[in-house]
């Protein structure tokens, strides 16, 4: 038996109903409350990096990568939400759609990617801990769980300081 191919592709204006439910399904209403989640809705989104899977047309996945400034620095991004609907979950459709959207996001010039999560899960895209300090979001985070993936090598030394939500951005460089 064949395993019908996901398409990964943007997202557009039609998909934020299913958007909406995959987000309320994997998180709860407790996801506005949380500290990633509420600076990115500061943020202007880039929606080059905003991305959905479909399975024969059906959403299963989505990932945002939110462009946000450490510091004053520009050039880094916010992954999350990363949704893989409950049916589709442990078939490698999340790290998929990461490996996507990091080479999407390096390839229009960003740095640096940060998320909020578990290590052993988002070691497979090649995540690896924040030292302690370096860079904080503005409000409780596991400092454990604050992670980042280089998409420069060595671009996580020009980062240190607050995440704050980009207003602009086509400011990437």
């Amino acid at each position: 038996m064949t395993m019908p191919s996901a398409t990964i592709r943007l997202q557009t204006p039609d998909d934020q109903p299913a958007l909406q439910y995959l987000n309320e399904c994997a998180f709860g209403p407790g996801r506005f409350a949380r500290t990633a989640y509420r600076v990115r809705e500061n943020s202007v989104r880039d929606p080059r990096l905003n991305l959905c899977m479909e399975l024969d047309g059906v959403m299963v996945g989505a990932m945002d990568l939110t462009p946000v400034t450490v510091g004053d620095v520009p050039g880094a991004l916010l992954l999350g939400p990363l949704i893989v609907s409950g049916d589709h979950q442990s078939l490698g459709h999340g790290l998929r759609l990461m490996l996507y959207g990091l080479k999407r996001a390096k390839d229009l010039g960003y740095r640096i990617v940060i998320l909020v999560g578990d290590l052993p899960y988002y070691l497979r895209a090649g995540f690896c801990p924040i030292p302690r300090g370096r860079i904080e979001l503005p409000g409780p985070v596991d400092p454990a769980r604050l992670l980042y993936a280089e998409l420069v090598p060595g671009a996580l030394e020009e980062y240190s300081g607050l995440i704050r939500g980009m207003r602009d951005p086509s400011n990437v460089d």
